[in-house]
């Protein structure tokens, strides 16, 4: 899977997550894939459900290490 951007929001918190998140996508194509790095647990789920709700797909989301939570979306 080839990432087309990737952001490292480590040390916001939501709803800054989701803002920084969406405007990273609106930067990209149809199709682009984002990568998002962050280390507030509550931003996995509140980015994933607005992103899911906006018509991205959630392509995989996982914990990198003891703080850090990895997710990657396609743009629709």
């Amino acid at each position: 899977m080839k990432i087309n951007k990737s952001i490292n929001i480590k040390g916001e918190v939501c709803p800054y997550t989701f803002v920084k998140a969406k405007l990273a996508l609106e930067g990209l194509s149809a199709g682009g894939v984002l990568e998002v790095i962050t280390d507030h647990k509550p931003a996995v789920r509140n980015v994933t459900r607005s992103c899911e709700n906006e018509g991205h797909i959630l392509l995989k989301s996982e914990q990198i290490n003891e703080t850090d939570y990895r997710l990657v979306i396609k743009k629709k």
